[in-house]
């Protein structure tokens, strides 16, 4: 039986693993000179726009940019908050651990790459403890806005704004920051600080803070805890030192041999007229003399705060809230929007 022979196909040239892949043409035109360089430009047009918004974003203080914790003066302005309550320090140091840095810092651009911190003191001296015990990189690193204020003053308001709506500061401490930025030159005048610093407070308060200051004057650094005065106490003793000078004097004398901040509030009740709350007073049993003066007139009551109401409707992501009432003017307006801003 004759064999067959097998007929295999001729292998194109092309197939050959020594001949080169053919050219492979696509199946769709070339696109015309035009259309690429307005692509081109497209492009450009866009990468331009998206750094010119991050620029926009950073010279207006809107984007937040993390630095290194050495390269933040904590110095750069006079604190006003005198100091940190330790428990609520143990809280925040203990929410930054779990959760990290939630609220930006607020600093102004010194040039060289450092920067002043305006508000978020607090949370720096949180992260720099926390860095000292662990050495972990991402406690090395605050989140920041970056701002540009025009002045000083506008710098020292930012803070005392920032202050109010956090926490809020005890009435010698906000005279204390009044007389601070007159000393630095921030203002010309105990009135002007007081003014430009606290624009949005009302007058009443304005009027009290006000009563504060020679007290402040006369015996800031002499006490131990300070912000712990009462509000009609330190009224009462800013008039008789405005009146009687020579108080001054007596009454540091007085609480410097008093121990603890309890001794020297018997102290101050003392001048005042009135009688220790608790306990002798380790500085003498006599009290300080006050000027002999007709009685100060009693401090009226602050007025209760005008009421605010709540309405909410809808829930989850559609939820509208709206706030009515007496208590909303235009203070509270730019405290609530400060806020919202800001966060806590």
């Amino acid at each position: 039986m004759a064999k067959r022979k097998r007929l295999t196909p001729a292998r194109p040239d092309y197939l050959s693993p020594e001949s080169p892949a053919p050219e492979m043409k696509s199946m769709f035109p070339p696109a015309p000179p035009i259309a690429r360089v307005a692509g081109e430009s497209a492009a450009t047009a866009a990468l331009a726009e998206v750094a010119g918004a991050m620029e926009a974003a950073r010279a207006e203080g809107r984007l937040i940019q993390p630095l290194p914790l050495d390269a933040v003066d904590a110095g750069y302005l006079v604190r006003d908050r005198m100091a940190a309550d330790p428990e609520e320090m143990a809280e925040l140091v203990e929410s930054l651990r779990a959760r990290g840095q939630q609220t930006p810092a607020e600093v102004a651009d010194l040039g060289g790459g450092r920067y002043g911190l305006i508000s978020g003191w607090r949370r720096l001296m949180a992260l720099r403890r926390l860095h000292e015990e662990t050495g972990e990189a991402r406690f090395g690193l605050i989140q920041c806005l970056i701002r540009s204020p025009g002045t000083a003053a506008e710098a020292y308001v930012a803070m005392v704004e920032e202050n109010e709506i956090r926490v809020g500061l005890s009435y010698f401490e906000r005279a204390r920051i009044v007389l601070r930025a007159v000393e630095q030159e921030v203002f010309a005048t105990p009135k002007a600080a007081l003014s430009g610093l606290f624009a949005s407070a009302s007058r009443a308060r304005r009027s009290k803070i006000g009563g504060f200051l020679p007290l402040v004057a006369a015996l800031d650094g002499a006490l131990a805890a300070p912000g712990a005065i009462p509000e009609r106490l330190g009224l009462q003793l800013g008039r008789m030192l405005e009146t009687d000078p020579a108080l001054a004097p007596r009454l540091r004398e007085r609480l410097r041999k008093a121990e603890g901040a309890e001794a020297q509030l018997a102290v101050l009740v003392r001048a005042a007229g009135g009688k220790a709350s608790a306990g002798s007073d380790p500085a003498g049993t006599e009290p300080v003399s006050p000027p002999k003066t007709p009685a100060p007139a009693p401090v009226e009551p602050a007025p209760p705060p005008k009421p605010v109401h709540l309405q909410a409707a809808g829930s989850g992501r559609f939820m509208r809230i709206t706030l009515s009432g007496p208590g909303v003017d235009p203070a509270f307006r730019d405290r609530l929007e400060h806020w919202l801003r800001h966060g806590r």
